[in-house]
């Protein structure tokens, strides 16, 4: 009965413990998540350099080398004057070259900067080389959406990591107490085996590794909880959470073990620490 009784506690403490790297995962999904957001808002601010009306193919090509070479640009697209005049014509419904009896467009390209070069500053830079060249007539990109995205994306990177931390605390303490309310009902046999003369360490080896043990298996389960959760979100309801590499996975997976073997290790020695200080009257008043 006993022996049942441990077993139904020790699968209680792992289904708690579980439940709480899940939520530690889901904090990693939702930082990984805004971050992927802001690299897609950064670089979906489009840089149009219009090229003059005499820009020839050769200049087109030196000005691709320009753009294949530059850090700052992630990608870009060659808009022909026959194609901006169908996008004018699809936008507005008015063909001006049904009255002007020529193409008035330019042709032009479209530039996507690279997410770590979408600063205010940096786009300046990258529209100021842009400029320079004499078959470039004009560069054209949203000023001030770029510096409202940039003062907003810092906010709200501020705001996500006193939330991560908060919440990263609130599961330490959830974790922490589930382990000490475990090993309460083993105080007696702690007490014991420092009557005998057991050292701190070989009193505390068997639940530190036992409750480690205990937090690898539930940090496994809750990567396959936190799978099934991504799988149904993003299959299943067509959402994008996160872009699924090896190296997010890898971050997710390496945050949840590594929190489950980590604070488990520190719950089981912070608690038998306490009762091996214990003495045995002390054991009955708690």
């Amino acid at each position: 009965m006993r022996k049942h009784h441990f077993r139904n506690s020790y699968f209680t403490a792992a289904v708690s413990v579980a439940l709480v790297l899940c939520l530690i995962g889901l904090e990693c999904i939702v930082l990984l998540s805004a971050g992927a957001l802001v690299t897609r808002m950064r670089e979906n601010i489009t840089i149009t350099a219009v090229l003059t009306q005499n820009a020839d193919s050769a200049q087109c090509a030196q000005l691709e080398q320009i753009l294949d070479a530059s850090p700052g640009c992630s990608s870009f697209a060659y808009v022909s004057r026959e194609q901006a005049l169908k996008e004018h014509i699809s936008s507005l419904g008015e063909d001006p070259s049904a009255f002007l009896g020529y193409n008035p467009l330019s042709a032009s390209y479209e530039i996507h900067p690279a997410d770590q070069y979408s600063s205010p500053e940096q786009l300046e830079q990258l529209a100021g080389q842009m400029e320079e060249l004499p078959y470039v007539a004009e560069v054209i990109y949203p000023r001030d959406l770029a510096d409202l995205m940039n003062s907003n994306v810092s906010e709200f990177s501020l705001i996500l990591l006193v939330i991560a931390i908060v919440l990263l605390l609130v599961s330490m303490v959830l974790i922490v107490n589930t382990i000490r309310l475990q090993i309460y009902s083993k105080r007696f046999i702690i007490n014991t085996m420092t009557l005998v003369g057991a050292t701190s360490w070989v009193t505390r080896r068997p639940f530190v590794l036992r409750n480690m043990l205990m937090g690898f298996f539930a940090g496994l389960a809750a990567l396959a909880i936190l799978s099934a959760v991504v799988y149904y979100v993003e299959v299943k309801m067509g959402i994008l959470l996160f872009p699924p590499t090896w190296q997010n996975i890898a971050f997710v997976a390496v945050v949840v073990l590594c929190s489950g073997l980590l604070i488990t290790l520190w719950a089981s020695l912070i608690a038998t620490g306490r009762y091996i200080r214990m003495d045995n009257n002390s054991l009955y008043e708690i």
